[in-house]
């Protein structure tokens, strides 16, 4: 309903600007004057430097909320080069105008362009997590090498203590399965995925047996992981955290909680490619289901 208000609005807004722009082109005269002159640009290029500051200052972070910010600072530069040129086009700046334009503000306003599109289509790659994944997911060389990326093969071969040519096959293998990739300088990192469970029911005969003990294994791993933890939870220091908490809300709504938790995890997962110095590996989890009627959420 709101996406088709949307769109009506957008329409009618064209439609009507036609009229009005035919309008303005037969009545406004072509010299003006007027005042505030500075203080409209003056203005106008301080409102741009705060959106570059504040851009780059929630790029760096990869929030989302940049995405709209980086668009605005496209749209004010190809303003700023459109009326420098236009106004200036009878002065004797005009190749100045002309040249920062071209050389400059579109430029500058097309590479903001692409990175508002780039953060807003920055999620992890999503995908349900296939038979062959569950192959690999049974052999623990693939999982020993994944934790120690990034690094080259050489590197991996001594951290893991496995021949070179084992090594080199295993991530050759966990490439083509798109897990691992080599960077510029040759080293292989791991890509962060987001991996749904599969479902039994898309499988027949021996490949759903073979689905249900994945899944079956996977949650007792993480109940056992949960005990591990409780048992444990006064060993991690600052290290660790939780929060249990209970709502109501509907469908939509909660596909909109499980989005913006992915979202959130999505951002701090390519937060940085390098390991820094201080930093942890942690176990994120999060779960969301109706409680039997009989238990207390």
């Amino acid at each position: 309903m709101i996406r088709r208000l949307l769109l009506t609005v957008l329409a009618g807004a064209a439609v009507l600007l036609v009229p009005w722009t035919v309008y303005l082109a037969h009545t406004l005269p072509d010299r003006y004057d007027t005042g505030q002159w500075r203080a409209a640009w003056v203005g106008f290029d301080v409102a741009l430097l705060l959106c570059f500051a504040v851009g780059a200052w929630l790029g760096m972070r990869r929030r989302r909320t940049a995405v709209p910010l980086l668009s605005a600072t496209s749209a004010m530069l190809c303003c700023d080069a459109w009326f420098d040129v236009v106004l200036g086009w009878t002065s004797a700046e005009r190749r100045t105008s002309v040249a920062l334009a071209v050389f400059v503000e579109i430029p500058v306003a097309v590479v903001l362009a692409f990175a508002a599109r780039r953060l807003l289509s920055d999620a992890l790659p999503r995908r349900s997590v296939t038979l062959r994944d569950i192959e690999l997911r049974d052999d623990p060389r693939y999982q020993w090498m994944t934790r120690e990326l990034p690094g080259d093969t050489e590197t991996v071969a001594r951290r893991t203590g496995l021949a070179r040519t084992e090594v080199t096959e295993c991530l050759n293998t966990l490439r083509d399965n798109g897990f691992v990739r080599r960077d510029r300088k040759g080293n292989w990192i791991a890509i962060p995925q987001d991996l749904r469970e599969p479902r039994p029911e898309d499988y027949d005969g021996a490949e759903r047996e073979r689905v249900v003990a994945f899944l079956d294994e996977k949650y007792a791993n993480e109940v056992a992981l949960l005990s591990w933890a409780a048992t444990h939870r006064d060993d991690f220091g600052p290290w660790a955290t939780a929060q249990r908490t209970s709502t109501r809300l509907t469908e939509t709504e909660f596909r909109e909680l499980d989005a913006e938790y992915r979202e959130l995890i999505a951002r701090y997962c390519r937060r940085r490619r390098r390991p820094v110095a201080g930093e942890k590996e942690l176990s994120v989890r999060f779960y969301a289901f109706p409680p039997p009627e009989t238990v207390l959420a």
